[in-house]
């Protein structure tokens, strides 16, 4: 075979690589999205007109006995639930056309439904995304397990404040300010959300229990994400087979164990949203699709449980982002739904028009910023 085929071949082969696992986690996180919009709006009587998996021009598409296009469209970056009574894909109420409704019009039009009713409808996409995330993780801890490392150490960086702490290979941490230590990702975990606080550790010493104050360091390193900073301790894993160990985790476990890691990535994420208006954090870890991309590639090669996990923690920032304030989103919709209730009157149309032009600029100047972050990380150019 010429030497230009199979380099295209294999171009080919590393895009499909890495299109196919991407394409695999949005649309599970977009259609378990939109699917909360679709059954909350079925429920409460709402007509639902278009479920489009996708933007844009139609792939394909049926229509079910209810009259509702499901779509396939061809930019993949998304989904949207149209009901009846809105005037686009962005749910913006179509305010001449409800008042023009008839009585009968009225009753499965989303914009005639109650409060309580559009804001369910509304908040059930991001509800959604939290309840996949937690399906993913509890069958993936019951089924695949969790392969850990005990919470030996296998060496102290040298110059680090677990050195300067008196920390040394083989000792055992048994619990970090009296929680109990399970495996080393208890340890970063604990130390990565200790910023700027000394923490106290039970460690285990030639069978002996001592414990060891010390504070950890904020540092900055480069990640496939950006520039991530977080608090270290210096404190390495041990690499001994004989440290390894699998956990299979019952029902109970399992649900407890993933409602921790939901809670402890919307901590992580709303702490770096703190930072970056503090100014404690750089933006050039704001991901778009090329770099979601990538990761999913990368994460592909070792399996689907992976992938799957992936999805789960994707599903959470995406429900995250989506309960922002911002008009176009389903936080900025929820905000208006407040102000009507608490002045007893919607907001005016014209004042909603205003604010869904600034929100959809706002989510335009989003993505555009972090395809850039993307094209600049992926190429060596990050900030």
């Amino acid at each position: 075979m010429p030497t230009f085929l199979t380099q295209g071949f294999d171009l080919f082969s590393a895009f499909l690589g890495y299109l196919l696992p991407f394409l695999f986690v949005l649309a599970l996180v977009v259609f378990v999205h939109e699917m909360g919009h679709f059954l909350v709006g079925r429920w409460c009587g709402v007509k639902v007109e278009t479920f489009s998996l996708g933007f844009g021009p139609r792939i394909a598409r049926f229509y079910d006995r209810k009259g509702t296009e499901w779509a396939l469209s061809a930019i993949p970056l998304g989904g949207y639930v149209k009901f009846k009574g809105d005037l686009n894909a962005a749910s913006v109420p179509d305010h001449a056309a409800a008042d023009a409704m008839s009585d009968a019009d009225r009753t499965d039009s989303f914009p005639h439904k109650s409060i309580a009713q559009r804001a369910a409808i509304v908040a059930a996409g991001p509800i959604a995304n939290f309840v996949l995330a937690f399906v993913i993780f509890a069958v993936s801890y019951m089924v695949v397990g969790r392969t850990l490392v005990e919470p030996v150490i296998g060496a102290v960086s040298p110059g680090s404040a677990a050195e300067t702490a008196g920390f040394k290979a083989g000792d055992r941490v048994v619990a970090i300010d009296g929680l109990n230590i399970e495996s080393f990702d208890d340890i970063i975990r604990q130390v990565s959300v200790s910023e700027g606080k000394t923490l106290t550790f039970r460690v285990e010493r030639a069978n002996r229990e001592m414990e060891i104050a010390a504070m950890p360091t904020i540092v900055s390193r480069k990640t496939v994400l950006g520039t991530d900073r977080r608090p270290v301790i210096g404190l390495v894993g041990s690499t001994e087979p004989r440290h390894l160990f699998t956990k299979h985790y019952g029902l109970g476990e399992a649900s407890s164990t993933a409602i921790g890691e939901i809670v402890f990535v919307i901590d992580r994420t709303g702490h770096y949203i703190s930072g970056l208006f503090a100014g404690r954090e750089k933006a050039d870890q704001l991901s778009g699709p090329t770099r979601i991309a990538y990761i999913s590639g990368k994460v592909a090669e070792s399996g689907l449980a992976p992938l799957l996990m992936l999805a789960g923690i994707l599903s959470i920032s995406i429900g995250l982002i989506n309960l922002l304030p911002v008009p176009m989103l389903d936080g900025g919709h929820l905000v208006f739904y407040a102000i009507e209730a608490l002045f007893g009157r919607p907001v005016s149309p014209r004042a909603q028009e205003i604010s869904f032009r600034i929100g959809f600029a706002l989510v335009i100047m989003l993505m555009l910023f972090s395809t850039w972050n993307d094209i600049s990380h992926l190429t060596g150019l990050a900030f």
